[in-house]
C-alpha cells in the first residue's frame, strides 16, 4: 500500500502515516514495558493455613536483677563496682553494710585478675531456685530443659533452644495446657540496693521474656517484654512459618542469606563491612546487628562484652565503662547494614493477665515451698506460653512483573499494532540475509569462479554475422558478395539456394491486395 506502483498517491500517504503511527506507538508501549521491567517491582502475598504440628519457639528468661547481693565480695566490689554500681572505692564498706555482708578483712588485697563473664554465672540468679515448678503440655520439665546463655542483662536461660543438637519440642494442639507453664520465684531479697541511677540497677521486679527462633539470639534487652510477681500471664503466639516469610534478593528485594562470622574483617564499602560467607550461624537479622556490634567494640576497645560472639577476649569492668558502653552509644543506626533475612520465622503474641495468687493458693504454696504468704503475694509470678491455633501467617515476596510477561506484552503490543509476531520477525531477518547473500557474496562469488564470457556487442556481432550468411539472394541468378564472404572466414560457403519460382501474373495480381 506504500511502496505498490499504480496507487494514488493520497492513499498511499495515509497507508505511510498509519504505517508511522503504528510502529511508533508500538516502540513506546515496549519502552514503557521494558522501563517497568527493569524497575523490579515486587507484591507481597499474605495466606493463612493451617498445620497438624508446629515447632515449640525458643524462650528466654532473664531475672530484671542481674546479680544477686548475696553473692558478692569485696573483690568484686573492688573491680566491679566503679564501672557495673557505680560505686566510688570510698563507698565499699558502706554498700557491703546495705547489702548485710560483713567489711573486707584488714590487709585485703585484690585478685590481679578478673572475669565479668564468671562473676555473672556466680552472682546471677540460679534457675534452679528461681524455677518452682515447669509444665510442658502437662508434662514435668525443669532446669535440665533450660540452656544458660548471657546477654546483656547478664545470666538468662532458654528454653527448647535446640543446642548442641537436642531435639525441638513440638505441639499437635493450639491453646492452654499445650505449651509451656512455669512458675518462677524473682527472689526480691537478693536484689541489689538502688545507690545511684545506673543503667545495671533496677528499679523493677520481675522478669523479661523472650520467645524468638532457634536460629536467632536474643536480644531481651531490647525485644523482651516483662512479667510481674503477683501476676500469671498469658502469652497467646501467632507464628508466621519460616519457610514462608520470603523476601526477595536484589535486585527485586532487600535481603541476605549469607552466614555470620564475628571475627571476619570484610573490605566491604560499609563503614563495618559485610558478613561473611560462612556456613553457620545461620543468618538472621539479630545475629547480624549483634556481630556487627561485635566487631565495632573489638576494634574500638580490643574486647568484647560477655554476651557479644566471637574470639576476642571479654572487657575488664573498666573497659566496660571507659569503652565498650561509650562506643555502643557512638554506634549509628546505619552502620550495620543488616538487610532482612530472605526466609524468617517471627511470632505475633497477645499478652493478658491476672492476679495470682488467690488466699487460698498463697497458704498452699507456702506451706509447700516453706514461705510465708506475704513472700509468695511479692515474688511468684505463672508464665503460660503457648499458640493460639495451629495456624500460621504466610507472608511472600513475589516478583510482581516477570520475564514471561514481559514477552507476552511484547508479542501482544506486535501484534495489536503492526500485525507480526516472532515468525514475521524471522522471516525478515532470512530476506534480508538472502538479498546480503545473492547481492553482495552472491556476486562476487560468481565473479571469481565463472570463466570470462564475452561481451554483449560481440555476441551481437556474431550472432548478426551469422544471420547474415544465410539470408538467400532473391534475384535473378545466385550472386555471392565477397563482403557477406569475409564475415565467417574459413567456414565453408554455403549452398545456394534454388531460386524462389516466380508465380505467373494472374498470381501475382490477384495476390497484390492481399499482401497489401
Amino acid at each position: 500500500h506504500v511502496f505498490g506502483p499504480g496507487a494514488p498517491p493520497a492513499r498511499r500517504g495515509l497507508w505511510a502515516a498509519a504505517v508511522l503511527l503504528a510502529l511508533a506507538t508500538f516502540l513506546y508501549q515496549v519502552a514503557g514495558r521494558v522501563h517497568y521491567y527493569g524497575e523490579f517491582h515486587h507484591e507481597t502475598a499474605l495466606e493463612e493455613r493451617e498445620s497438624r504440628r508446629l515447632t515449640f519457639p525458643a524462650v528466654t528468661l532473664c531475672n530484671v536483677n542481674p546479680l544477686r547481693r548475696s553473692r558478692l565480695t569485696p573483690n568484686d566490689l573492688h573491680w566491679a563496682g566503679p564501672a557495673l554500681l557505680g560505686l566510688e572505692p570510698a563507698e565499699h564498706a558502706a554498700y557491703l553494710r546495705a547489702l548485710g555482708r560483713p567489711p573486707a578483712p584488714p590487709g585485703f588485697m585484690p585478685s590481679p585478675t578478673f572475669d565479668v563473664a564468671r562473676l555473672y554465672a556466680r552472682a546471677g540468679h540460679a534457675l534452679e531456685d528461681m524455677l518452682l515448678d515447669c509444665r510442658y503440655r502437662g508434662w514435668p520439665c525443669g532446669p535440665e530443659n533450660f540452656t544458660t546463655i548471657f546477654t546483656r542483662m547478664g545470666q538468662c536461660y532458654t528454653f527448647n533452644s535446640g543446642a548442641d543438637g537436642a531435639e525441638l519440642l513440638s505441639t499437635p494442639k493450639g491453646g492452654m495446657g499445650n505449651g509451656l507453664e512455669v512458675m518462677l520465684d524473682v527472689q526480691q531479697e537478693e536484689y541489689l540496693p538502688v545507690w545511684r541511677d545506673v543503667e545495671e540497677t533496677p528499679f523493677e521486679v520481675g522478669v523479661r521474656v523472650q520467645i524468638h527462633t532457634q536460629e536467632e539470639p536474643p536480644l531481651i534487652d531490647q525485644l523482651g517484654f516483662g512479667a510481674a510477681p503477683g501476676y500469671q500471664t498469658f502469652v497467646s503466639c501467632q507464628k508466621q512459618q519460616a519457610s514462608s516469610l520470603v523476601f526477595l534478593p536484589p535486585p527485586w528485594g532487600d535481603c541476605s542469606s549469607v552466614s555470620l562470622d564475628p571475627d571476619f574483617e570484610p573490605e566491604a564499602p560499609g563503614p563495618l563491612g559485610t558478613p561473611s560467607p560462612g556456613l553457620s550461624p545461620p543468618y538472621s537479622l539479630m545475629g547480624c546487628r549483634l556481630a556487627c556490634q561485635s566487631r565495632y567494640v573489638a576494634r574500638k576497645c580490643g574486647c568484647r562484652m560477655m554476651h557479644m560472639p566471637g574470639s576476642a577476649p571479654v572487657c575488664s569492668p573498666q573497659q566496660y565503662k571507659d569503652c565498650a558502653h561509650p562506643a555502643l552509644a557512638l554506634l549509628r543506626k546505619d552502620a550495620c547494614r543488616c538487610p532482612n533475612p530472605c526466609a524468617s520465622t517471627r511470632y505475633a503474641k497477645e499478652l493478658s493477665m491476672v492476679r495470682m495468687p488467690s488466699r487460698p493458693a498463697a497458704r498452699y504454696l507456702a506451706r509447700k515451698h516453706n514461705r510465708s504468704e506475704a513472700y509468695i503475694a511479692e515474688n511468684v509470678l505463672v508464665l503460660d506460653i503457648f499458640f493460639e491455633a495451629l495456624n500460621y501467617e504466610t507472608v511472600e515476596q513475589k516478583k510482581a512483573y516477570e520475564m514471561s510477561e514481559l514477552l507476552g506484552d511484547i508479542g501482544g503490543q506486535m501484534g495489536l499494532f503492526i500485525g507480526a509476531s516472532l515468525l514475521t520477525i524471522l522471516e525478515i531477518l532470512d530476506y534480508l540475509c538472502e538479498v546480503f547473500w545473492d547481492r553482495v557474496l552472491g556476486r562476487r562469488f560468481w565473479n571469481r569462479k565463472r570463466p570470462q564470457r564475452p561481451s554483449s556487442a560481440n555476441l551481437l556481432q556474431e550472432g548478426l554475422g551469422s544471420h547474415r550468411t544465410q539470408v538467400p539472394h532473391l534475384g535473378p541468378g545466385p550472386r555471392q558478395d565477397p563482403a557477406l564472404r569475409s564475415v565467417s572466414p574459413g567456414l565453408p560457403p554455403p549452398a545456394p539456394l534454388s531460386p524462389r519460382p516466380s508465380l505467373p501474373p494472374t498470381a501475382r495480381a490477384t495476390s497484390l491486395p492481399a499482401s497489401r
